[in-house]
C-alpha cells in the first residue's frame, strides 16, 4: 500500500505530555497508522526559517513542519487566507479584502511548502492536502516533479460561479483545484457548485462528478466528515463526573440548558443566536427562569479587525440580555471565550436540553455531531440545526432553521423546551443512527479508496 503524506496549514506535532487534538487531527486518527507523514506549518513564526522541515517521529508517525517569516505568515494566512478566501467561501463577500500582494504571498508560501516536501517524497506516495489554504499546492508540487497521487479536502463550504467571480483571481483557484487527481467537499451542492465553476469559467467538460479539462481528468465528489460517535458518547458518560461538568450541572439548580460552541468567528450566526434567545424570553415567558444558555466560543484569528469586532458586539449583546432579563439568583446567558478540552465539552453537551448550532454557513459543523453522540437515549436533548450548515442535509430529525430569522430559532427553542419526551426520543434515535454510521473513519476511507482507485487517472 502506498505511503499517505497528509499537508495542512497547521501540523498538531504530538508533545511529550500529549498535546490536545484539533479536528482534524481527531478525523485522521486511524489513517495515521506507522509509515505515514504529515507535513505542514510549525506554527512559529522566525525571520530566517530554515527551508529544511523540522521532524519530529511519533508512533511511527513522521511529522514534518516548517516555519514561516511574519510577512509570509500575514500575507499567506491573514491577508489571503482568512481576509479574502474565508469570507468568500462563506458568502460574505462584503467582508471580502483582496490586495494582489496577499494572494502573491499566499502563492509563495504554497511554493515554500511544495520545494520543501518534494525531496522527501517517493514516487508511489498518495499525497493528501486539506483545507482552503492549499488550494494552488498541487500545481506547484506537480512543478516540484511529483508524479503520484493528490487528493484535496475542502473542509468548509464552496460558493456558485455567479459568487466566486467576485474574487479577482478566481479563474486560477478553479484551475489549480482541477490541479489536483480529486477534489473531496462536505456536500454534493459544494461539490456541484465547483463542476459548474470548472465548466462556465475554465470551459470544462463535466460528465457526473467528472471533470475533463486540458487532456486531464479530476474527480469532484462529496465526502462528508463525520466523528468517532461511540467514542464521544462514552467520553460524555465519563465526563458527567468532570469537575467543571458538575459545577455547571449544580449550578443549574435544575433549570434546563441551551448550549452552543463555537469558535469565535463571524460565519457561526453568534450575534442572531443571543438575539433568538432574547426572543425566547420575550415571546415565551413562560421559560424566565427556568433556562440557562451558555454559549462558548474560544476566540481566534485576533489579528483580523471583523473578529474583533464581533467580539465587541457579542460583549455588548450579552450585556443587554442580561441587563433585560436578569435577576438576582439568575442569569440567563453565560458567555465565555474561553476554551474548554474535549472531554469537558462532551459532558456539558450531555447536560444540554437544547443544542444551538446555527451558522451563517458551515462546511459540515461538527458540534452538531458531537451534540447528539452525546446525549442519553432515556432523556435526550433536542438540537436545533440551521439550514445551511452541512450537517444539515443528513441530520433532518432535527429542528432546522433558517439561521438569519433569530425569531424562527427562538421559536424552535420553544419547542424543543417543550417537547414530549417521547417526540426526543424518536428523533434522537434516528438521529444517533446517522452519526454512528457516517464516521470519521468512513470519511477517510471513503476518500483514499477513490484517491487510490484506477479510475482515478491524470490522463484522459
Amino acid at each position: 500500500m502506498a505511503r499517505l503524506v497528509v499537508v495542512s496549514n497547521r501540523v498538531p506535532v504530538p508533545k511529550a505530555r500529549g498535546t490536545a487534538a484539533g479536528g482534524l487531527a481527531v478525523a485522521l486518527k486511524d489513517l495515521l497508522t506507522p509509515g505515514a507523514m504529515w507535513f505542514g506549518w510549525s506554527g512559529r513564526l522566525t525571520a530566517n526559517p530554515s527551508p529544511q522541515p523540522a521532524i519530529v517521529e511519533a508512533r511511527g508517525v513522521t511529522y514534518a513542519t516548517v516555519d514561516l517569516t511574519p510577512d509570509a505568515y500575514r500575507g499567506f494566512y491573514v491577508g489571503f487566507a482568512n481576509g479574502a478566501l474565508w469570507p468568500l467561501l462563506h458568502f460574505r463577500l462584503g467582508l471580502m479584502h483582496f490586495r494582489r500582494e496577499d494572494y502573491e504571498g499566499y502563492l509563495s508560501v504554497n511554493q515554500s511548502f511544495a520545494a520543501s516536501l518534494a525531496p522527501m517524497l517517493q514516487g508511489d506516495d498518495t499525497v493528501w492536502a486539506h483545507d482552503y489554504h492549499l488550494i494552488p499546492f498541487a500545481r506547484l508540487l506537480r512543478k516540484q516533479g511529483f508524479g503520484g497521487r493528490l487528493g484535496f479536502f475542502l473542509h468548509v463550504p464552496f460558493v456558485p460561479p455567479s459568487m466566486i467571480e467576485a474574487m479577482p483571481v478566481a479563474r486560477e483557484l478553479v484551475a489549480d483545484l482541477c490541479a489536483y487527481d480529486l477534489v473531496g467537499f462536505q456536500t454534493e451542492e459544494h461539490a456541484r457548485d465547483f463542476r459548474d465553476c470548472a465548466q462556465r469559467m475554465l470551459g470544462a467538460t463535466v460528465e457526473g462528478e467528472w471533470i475533463r479539462l486540458a487532456g486531464r481528468r479530476v474527480r469532484a465528489f462529496a465526502d462528508p466528515i463525520g466523528i468517532d460517535a461511540q467514542a464521544f458518547a462514552q467520553d460524555a458518560a465519563r465526563a458527567e463526573g468532570d469537575k467543571e461538568v458538575l459545577r455547571v450541572a449544580e449550578s443549574l439548580s435544575s433549570r434546563a440548558l441551551a448550549i452552543g460552541v463555537d469558535r469565535l468567528d463571524y460565519s457561526k450566526g453568534l450575534p442572531h443566536r443571543f438575539e433568538a434567545f432574547g426572543r425566547l424570553i420575550e415571546k415565551h415567558p413562560e421559560h424566565k427562569r427556568r433556562i440557562h444558555f451558555l454559549q462558548i466560543c474560544p476566540r481566534s484569528r485576533e489579528e483580523v479587525d471583523e473578529y474583533r469586532k464581533l467580539r465587541t458586539e457579542l460583549d455588548r449583546l450579552a450585556g443587554r440580555i442580561n441587563g433585560r432579563f436578569s435577576e438576582f439568583d439568575w442569569t440567563p446567558l453565560r458567555y465565555s471565550t474561553r476554551g474548554a478540552p474535549r472531554s469537558t465539552l462532551a459532558g456539558l453537551y450531555r447536560l444540554g436540553r437544547i443544542g444551538v448550532v446555527t451558522p451563517l454557513r458551515d462546511g459540515m459543523n461538527l458540534v452538531a455531531k458531537e451534540f447528539v453522540a452525546a446525549q442519553s437515549d432515556e432523556d435526550p436533548g433536542v438540537l436545533v440545526l440551521s439550514q445551511f450548515a452541512g450537517a444539515a442535509q443528513d441530520l433532518t430529525e432535527a429542528l432546522i432553521v433558517n439561521p438569519f430569522d433569530p425569531d424562527a430559532i427562538a421559536d424552535a427553542m420553544h419547542v424543543a423546551l417543550t417537547m414530549p419526551l417521547s417526540e426526543r426520543q424518536e428523533r434522537h434515535a434516528v438521529l444517533k443512527e446517522k452519526v454512528l454510521r457516517t464516521t470519521a473513519e468512513a470519511y477517510c476511507r471513503r476518500f483514499i479508496d477513490a484517491l487510490e482507485a484506477p479510475a482515478v487517472a491524470r490522463a484522459a
